[in-house]
């Protein structure tokens, strides 16, 4: 092997790569395929993926596409990270959620917490949770030198805090060992509860906290801008940095007009993300917060090292499913990894039973090994900003906040986040967007795994304890998998009283090679609404063949039925066999594919419906619920 000369790149031995090359070399595959791209620029267009907020992912990012220079870890615009160190001297903050409302239980699951990997809390408080008369209980042998404390206690926020500093008092803990956050947050307790008519009076205890924590607490924060609200609302990543932003500007103009000083103001907020299953969007959208919020406090005449932002990233609560939910020990890790590779000082990673009541000591066990397997055996927070110099991250990046941004404009000039939110632009802005989501979840563009996709209908249900309700009233709280698991309601109401789910005949014609992948996508489907199916191969070559599908369905006991095979099989077969399971007695008659020229002769010999990539599987699936009924009417 010839050796390069000293300073000579090792590419050097290469011919020079082209984007344009590279798009012929693109625009030949796709005609192999099928595809006719009108050129090389149409070809990469065709690999383009549509993401939210306008967003867009490439095929392919270079040096050309880096728009912005980051900057440095802990220098403005703090895109690579609030600190120069990041979190590789002792990792993140590990942040466990405690929601049960018994003093005794919550306090054990507070201690194992604790002593098994935890480094600080965040305690529900205050309606149906755990009562704020109850936080001395619940904080017993808790070294609060030692473990951050992180409140959220709704509108009770002040009584909760007195509490706090009544037990530092009581330990004699040093104003400089407490640590945490108390968690006033009006304007998110507005848009969680839709009630404006406290949000002054809240306005004016969160700022007198905050003088007294900025006075004698240097590690304690009073505000918290929960982004929370408006992600389990349905908003896109840009929407919930808007409002996050809008938030913060509304508690910095109350600070500052509460006698703070802008970087003691900036000192007392942090900030509060989801993180989701889409590592790249988390991660562009932790580095976009840092680099908007730079932005916010440069304006506001902030010195640059009180400009970074302070991050709390929670795992999505809308990616969780109550079916088949160990798949949420997946999705929580990949969401844990986005938001310590996107730069987040704290993660709290939701356990896997969390949408379907209060977890129990397993759940809560893997949501701390999540994060030690990731900090201790991965390494991951030794290495300060790994994402950097990704040309799609730092794109990313770029394009996420510019969309943000212009969201965060918006709001201020409709007269800024209280605003929005009384006169229903938020609300109407995000559930816009949830309602364009709800049809890609629908047809299955955005699959759920283990929901919408590969259904496990013999799964036991887990149970578990309520959890508290917490406030409502406001802005909604959505959940990808919603529309299927009521879907899967109705098939377990029905199994409950017959014995036996709603039932699909699926008549394969042919050879296996036929049959199979419209026979699985067809099961995929149907199980998906609880509908369980029985597939019938059936060789069509031999005489007789739709006598013997219509004597295998009738013997089924299924009332609906689904034909599954070749293209070319259904233009020799399809419309006798469905004639014949018509006259058997089905209720209706489906077929696995798109219809093609063929959809008037296939609807005259009997076909009621198709079934195929991209339809609507929650409307399909929900009118089938409704036909598949026994004499009782359960579905």
């Amino acid at each position: 092997m010839t050796v390069p000369p000293e300073g000579l790149p090792l590419a050097a031995e290469f011919p020079a790569a082209h984007r344009e090359k590279w798009q012929h070399l693109v625009e030949s595959v796709l005609r192999k395929s099928g595809a006719q791209p009108a050129d090389g620029a149409a070809a990469e267009q065709a690999l383009t993926t549509a993401l939210q907020d306008g967003l867009r992912a490439r095929p392919l990012y270079t040096a050309e596409d880096s728009s912005t220079e980051p900057g440095y870890p802990g220098f403005p615009p703090f895109i690579r990270g609030g600190r120069p160190q990041g979190s590789s001297v002792s990792g993140w903050d590990v942040r466990q959620r405690h929601t049960d409302p018994d003093p005794r239980r919550a306090n054990e699951a507070v201690l194992a917490d604790l002593e098994n990997g935890g480094s600080s809390l965040w305690l529900e408080l205050g309606g149906d949770a755990l009562p704020v008369a109850a936080l001395p209980e619940a904080l017993t042998g808790v070294y609060l030198d030692l473990a951050g404390i992180v409140l959220d206690a709704g509108p009770e926020f002040t009584e909760a805090a007195e509490q706090l500093f009544k037990l530092y008092e009581e330990r004699e803990v040093s104003a400089g060992a407490a640590a945490g956050n108390l968690g006033a947050d009006p304007l998110g307790l507005e848009a969680r509860t839709g009630l404006a008519g406290r949000t002054e009076a809240l306005l004016a205890d969160a700022a007198a906290l905050a003088a007294r924590c900025a006075e004698g607490f240097p590690e304690l924060r009073a505000l918290v801008v929960d982004a929370l609200p408006y992600h389990e609302a349905g908003a896109s990543p840009a929407q919930e940095l808007g409002c996050s932003l809008a938030t913060g500007v509304a508690y910095l103009r109350a600070l500052t007009a509460a006698g703070l000083t802008v970087d003691a103001a900036l000192g007392q907020l942090e900030f509060r993300y989801a993180a989701d299953a889409d590592q790249f969007l988390t991660i562009a959208k932790f580095r976009a917060a840092r680099r908007l919020w730079a932005r916010v406090a440069e304006v506001s005449g902030a010195a640059p090292e009180a400009s970074a932002q302070r991050q709390h990233a929670v795992t999505s609560a809308v990616m969780m499913t109550e079916r088949d939910p160990w798949v949420n020990m997946l999705r929580t890790t990949v969401a844990c990894l986005a938001a310590g590779v996107g730069g987040a000082d704290a993660v709290s990673v939701q356990p896997f039973d969390s949408a379907v009541g209060l977890s129990d000591a397993f759940a809560r066990r893997i949501a701390r090994n999540t994060q030690a397997i990731l900090l201790e055996e991965s390494h991951l927070a030794r290495v300060v900003d790994p994402a950097g110099g990704s040309w799609y991250v730092e794109q990313l990046t770029d394009e996420l906040a510019h969309a943000a941004w212009a969201w965060f404009q918006e709001i201020e000039r409709a007269g800024g986040q209280r605003a929005a939110l009384g006169s229903g632009l938020v609300r109407e802005r995000i559930a816009a967007t949830w309602a364009e989501r709800s049809v890609a979840l629908a047809k299955r563009r955005e699959p759920i795994t283990g929901v919408s996709e590969f259904p496990n209908l013999d799964e036991q249900p887990l149970v578990r304890r309520p959890a508290p309700a917490g406030p409502g009233g406001g802005l909604p709280r959505v959940r990808r998998a919603e529309a299927y698991e009521a879907l899967r309601a109705r098939s377990d109401a029905r199994l409950a009283a017959t014995g036996a789910r709603p039932a699909l005949f699926l008549a394969s014609l042919g050879t296996a090679s036929a049959h199979t992948a419209r026979t699985t996508f067809a099961a995929n489907l149907f199980q998906a609404g609880g509908i369980a199916t029985a597939a019938v191969e059936t060789a069509v070559a031999e005489p007789g063949a739709p006598a013997r599908v219509a004597e295998a369905f009738a013997a089924s006991g299924a009332r609906v039925a689904c034909l599954c095979s070749s293209d070319q099989l259904y233009g020799e077969h399809a419309e006798a066999v469905a004639a014949a399971l018509k006259a058997a007695g089905a209720r209706r008659v489906l077929l696995a594919g798109r219809p093609g020229e063929q959809r008037e002769a296939y609807e005259r010999a009997g076909v009621d419906g198709f079934v195929f990539a991209g339809g609507d599987a929650v409307a399909v699936l929900s009118s089938l619920l409704d036909e598949i009924t026994d004499e009782s009417g359960v579905a």
